[in-house]
């Protein structure tokens, strides 16, 4: 059923600008009535050109903190803000384009100091969008490897007459796509795109392309994010059962990556590959490669041993993972230091913050402090205050160890080992995890991934025999709620199947 159009309300104190003359409509014999921009024509594309058909392709401004993601759009795709009214003021009415009142689909009324334009079509009632996503190479074109060329053709004589269909069915067709594009070829693909649109007047879409490894990359669920923000401003959102998405890079025999699959996985919807959803072939068997938090071991005590106290406390009590009031400091303290080692990402600073914040440990890391010395004369410092103390660094060898070892020999007070066992690929995880999903406000900058190859590379399993009273080893433990975990269990990857 088409929408009905908006009703007219009598108001005494509105008037019809065609009932105010002069006071409003024009100053003037040669003034202009002018309306808010949000009514004026579309504005012209990147040629000039600003009479858009409803097949015409344009490049919008890249989006991302770095302007990282190209976004385009074909003709005029569903699931985007289309507005119909606008409350403006004089002031802002007098700045605005130039443009007819008179017309059968718009009009502007005065209420007081305020004109209220508006366009005579309903606004959509909240609805959900169904979305059909494609990758762009090996899908709907031909693959071309490595090399980018003005030349493309249809992955098979039957995707255009597929994606018209789509469309007809009422889907929003996206395209989302990796494009590791140097910036001197950027404008040959760039073109390409505009001739794959041409070839494709009759299916209004949208683009996403990845330019950098990033949060937007595929797997990484960045694309999506932004088509689902984009819809949720139109006032409506995507109907993940009814949507899906179809890609080459799915995980069988031959494929070069997975990836793909693994972000219709974390986004949570249907996945075809092209030969599946174009041709109507069976599911091909298929395996992901990489790492994945479903095999990390589970029903694992947070550390171990555990026979004896953590903190060496009989009045204190670790954090709860809830809402508590903190637990007295211990009275008087016995003087140590722990020593943490372990990968950049693996719960390091949560665990002290956890076990030892609220027990009176002096925290020290090199991340705040800038040098190892500095970390030593802050240790030094703690225990001439009679205060225990952390040191929540990576010490990913002997000889970074026996610096502190050697102070804690000299000060003649114990030192203890807690070793964190999670394994580079979890840590790497956890990286992109913290860089790239969780909430803006409390995302880190990534660490790059040479620090962690850096890691393996120098690492040297901590021995009693170094000079440690005591040696914990620390499982990995997700702190988050389901909502989180969720987040926190998507394929994380920049690069690699």
């Amino acid at each position: 059923m088409p929408p009905k159009k908006a009703e007219t309300k009598t108001n005494p104190k509105k008037r019809r600008v065609e009932d105010v003359g002069d006071n409003v409509a024009s100053s003037s014999s040669t003034k202009i009535a002018k309306v808010h921009p949000f009514f004026s024509k579309p504005e012209s594309n990147e040629e000039g050109d600003a009479s858009f058909s409803s097949t015409s392709f344009r490049w919008h401004e890249p989006l991302g903190p770095k302007k990282t993601l190209l976004y385009g759009t074909n003709g005029n795709p569903s699931g985007l803000p289309s507005s119909t009214s606008s409350t403006i003021t004089r002031t802002e009415a007098e700045t605005s384009i130039d443009v007819p009142i008179s017309g059968d689909h718009k009009s502007v009324e005065v209420m007081e100091d305020v004109l209220v334009a508006t366009e005579k079509i309903t606004l959509k009632a909240k609805e959900k969008v169904k979305v059909a996503a494609f990758d762009l190479d090996g899908t709907i074109i031909e693959g071309n490897g490595r090399t980018v060329s003005a030349s493309w053709k249809f992955w098979k004589s039957g995707v255009k007459s597929k994606l018209e269909a789509v469309v007809a069915e009422g889907y929003s067709l996206v395209i989302i796509s990796n494009q590791g594009i140097k910036t001197e070829r950027l404008k040959v693909w760039r073109e390409k795109v505009k001739s794959i649109a041409a070839a494709l007047p009759d299916v209004p879409f949208q683009l996403f392309a990845a330019t950098a490894k990033d949060g937007f990359r595929k797997p990484m669920p960045g694309m999506w994010t932004e088509l689902e923000r984009m819809i949720a401003e139109s006032g409506q959102e995507i109907n993940k059962d009814q949507s899906f998405f179809v890609g080459d890079a799915a995980g069988r025999k031959g494929d070069f990556a997975g990836t793909d699959r693994k972000w219709a996985l974390n986004v949570g919807i249907k996945f075809y590959t092209p030969e599946e959803y174009f041709l109507g072939h069976p599911p091909a068997k298929y395996e992901l490669l990489g790492f994945h938090v479903s095999s990390l071991p589970v029903d694992i005590p947070p550390f171990t041993p555990t026979s004896t106290p953590l903190v060496p406390s009989s009045d204190h009590k670790p954090k709860s993972k809830g809402k508590s009031k903190p637990s007295p400091s211990p009275s008087p303290p016995n003087l140590e230091i722990v020593l943490f080692v372990g990968y950049p990402g693996v719960g390091k600073t949560t665990f002290y913050k956890r076990h030892f914040a609220d027990a009176g440990y002096v925290h020290i890391n090199q991340d705040v402090l800038g040098s190892k010395p500095k970390c030593l004369k802050a240790v030094e410092k703690a225990i001439e205050d009679g205060q225990r103390c952390v040191v929540d660094n990576t010490n990913r060898d002997g000889a970074t160890r026996q610096a502190y070892i050697s102070l804690a020999k000299k000060k003649n007070i114990p030192i203890r080992c807690c070793h964190f066992t999670g394994p580079m690929e979890l840590a790497w995880h956890n990286n992109l995890y913290r860089a790239y999903i969780v909430p803006e406000e409390e995302r880190r900058p990534a660490v790059p991934y040479l620090a962690f190859t850096g890691y393996r590379a120098a690492f040297e399993e901590p021995e009693v025999d170094e000079g440690f009273d005591e040696i914990r080893q620390v499982n990995w433990e997700f702190e988050g709620g389901e909502e989180e975990r969720k987040k926190w269990g998507m394929w994380l990857q920049l690069e690699g199947s």
